[in-house]
C-alpha cells in the first residue's frame, strides 16, 4: 500500500518549505503554496535560490490573509494580502510569462531589499491573476501561481533513497522541494502514474520535473555542494534527451483535505 508520508508548503517561491501535517487543495493547486516572490524593482523578474542562495534562509509563515517573513538578523515581519486594485499592480515577469500582480507595499519592499541586497519587491498573485500551464499541458481552466511551470510536485521516498545510495550520502527531501512524498512504491514508481488519488482529491500526473542547480544548495545552511551532487549522479541514470528528471508534477481536480498517512491509490 502507497501512503502519503510527507507534505511541504512554499509560501513564497524559493523560500524555506513548511512541513505540513494535513494541506488544503484549491484552483492553484496547495492552497497558500508559491502564492508570494521576490522580484528585481527596476525589471520586475523574479528572484529564485538559482541566483539567491541566501533565500534558502528566509522563512515564510502562510497565515491566509498574510504571511510573517523571518530571516536571521533581521527579525520578522507581518505582511497582509495586499489589495488587488489598478493603482498597486507591478509588472512582473517570471521565465516566459509577463503579467501584473498586486505589491504588497513599501514596508515589505524595505525589509526583502534588506535580504536580497538590492531593490527589491514583494509581489502576491490572486487566483484571478493566476497563470495558464505551459501550451500542451493539462486542461483549459488549469492555472498555477508563482510555480515555475505546474502547481505540485510529487516525489517517491523510494526515489530519493535509491539516488542517496548512489551519491554515498544521506540526501535531504527539501533539496528536491516536493509538495507531497509518497512511500511503500518501488523507486521511480511514480514516472509510470498518470492519475492518483489521496482521500478525497484526484490528481493528474502531468509530465517529469527536469531538476536543476538548486537540487545542490543545502537547504538547511543555504551552502552549494563543491561536488555538485546530487545533478552529478542523476545526470549519469535520469538524464533524457539534455534534461535530468527526478519527481513528477501534478495538478489537482477540484477542492479537498489531504493528511499525512493517508491512502494513495494509482488510478491510471
Amino acid at each position: 500500500m502507497f501512503r502519503l508520508s510527507a507534505l511541504y508548503r512554499y509560501p513564497l517561491k524559493s523560500c524555506m518549505g513548511e512541513s505540513l501535517q494535513q494541506a488544503r487543495f484549491d484552483e492553484l493547486g496547495m492552497s497558500g503554496d508559491r502564492r508570494w516572490m521576490l522580484v528585481d524593482e527596476a525589471s520586475g523578474r523574479f528572484y529564485s535560490q538559482r541566483a539567491l542562495p541566501q533565500m534558502s534562509q528566509l522563512s515564510v509563515l502562510w497565515k491566509g490573509d498574510g504571511v510573517t517573513l523571518s530571516a536571521p538578523g533581521l527579525g520578522s515581519l507581518d505582511v497582509p494580502v495586499p489589495v488587488d486594485e489598478e493603482a498597486n499592480l507591478r509588472g512582473i515577469t517570471i521565465w516566459r510569462d509577463t503579467f501584473r500582480v498586486p505589491d504588497a507595499g513599501e514596508e515589505a519592499a524595505r525589509w526583502v531589499s534588506a535580504l536580497v541586497g538590492k531593490p527589491t519587491r514583494l509581489v502576491h498573485v490572486p487566483k484571478e491573476r493566476a497563470r495558464w500551464l505551459p501550451s500542451g499541458y493539462g486542461a483549459s481552466e488549469d492555472r498555477v501561481g508563482f510555480a515555475d511551470g505546474f502547481p505540485l510536485l510529487l516525489i517517491g521516498q523510494s526515489s530519493l533513497d535509491d539516488l542517496s545510495g548512489k551519491v554515498g550520502r544521506p540526501l535531504e527531501m527539501l533539496r528536491f522541494r516536493p509538495n507531497l512524498v509518497v512511500t511503500g512504491a518501488e523507486a521511480f514508481a511514480e514516472d509510470g502514474w498518470k492519475r492518483i488519488r489521496i482521500g478525497g482529491v484526484e490528481l493528474r500526473v502531468l509530465k517529469p520535473c527536469s531538476r536543476c542547480i538548486m537540487t545542490t544548495i543545502d537547504p538547511a545552511t543555504g551552502e552549494r555542494s563543491a561536488d555538485r551532487e546530487p545533478m552529478t549522479t542523476l545526470k549519469t541514470y535520469r538524464e533524457r534527451e539534455g534534461d535530468i528528471w527526478f519527481g513528477q508534477n501534478l495538478v489537482s481536480d477540484g477542492p479537498g483535505v489531504v493528511e499525512v498517512g493517508m491512502e494513495v491509490e494509482v488510478l491510471e
